[in-house]
C-alpha cells in the first residue's frame, strides 16, 4: 500500500521509482528514498493523468511543484500531505463533515422568517 511506511525502490503498476545513491562509499543494497518526483512520476503516484496535475499546477491548486534545474518537481512529502488533507477533507473519511451527522437548520421563507414563526404567529 502506498503511504508513507513505503519501501524502495516505489512500484505501482508498470512504473518504478528508484532512489538515488549519493555517496559512491554507500553500500549498495541501501536505497536512499527520492528526495523529488517528476511530473510523470507524481501523477502515478497520486493516481491522476499527467495533463491533470500539469493543469493543477497551472491553476495553482493540488500539491506544491518547483522548478530544480528546469524541471517541475514535486517532494515525496508534499504528496503525502496534498493526500492527508483531500482526506481530511472527505466527510466519507471525516466524520465531523459528514451531513447527516450534522443539526438540521430550521427552515426559513424568502423573507428570511423560520417557517414554525410565521405559523405561531
Amino acid at each position: 500500500m502506498w503511504g508513507r511506511d513505503h519501501a524502495f525502490p516505489l512500484t505501482r503498476g508498470f512504473l518504478v521509482i528508484t532512489g538515488v545513491i549519493s555517496d559512491s562509499s554507500a553500500p549498495r543494497g541501501d536505497a536512499l528514498p527520492p528526495a523529488v518526483l517528476s511530473t510523470k512520476q507524481a501523477a502515478a503516484y497520486l493516481g491522476l493523468a499527467v495533463p491533470t496535475l500539469r493543469t493543477w499546477r497551472h491553476r495553482r491548486i493540488g500539491p506544491a511543484s518547483f522548478r530544480m534545474g528546469g524541471h517541475v518537481v514535486y517532494r515525496l512529502r508534499e504528496l503525502d500531505s496534498y493526500l492527508d488533507a483531500c482526506e481530511a477533507a472527505d466527510s466519507r473519511s471525516n466524520p465531523e463533515l459528514n451531513p447527516l451527522n450534522r443539526v438540521p437548520r430550521p427552515k426559513r421563507d424568502r423573507s428570511g422568517r423560520r417557517i414554525n414563526e410565521r405559523c405561531a404567529a
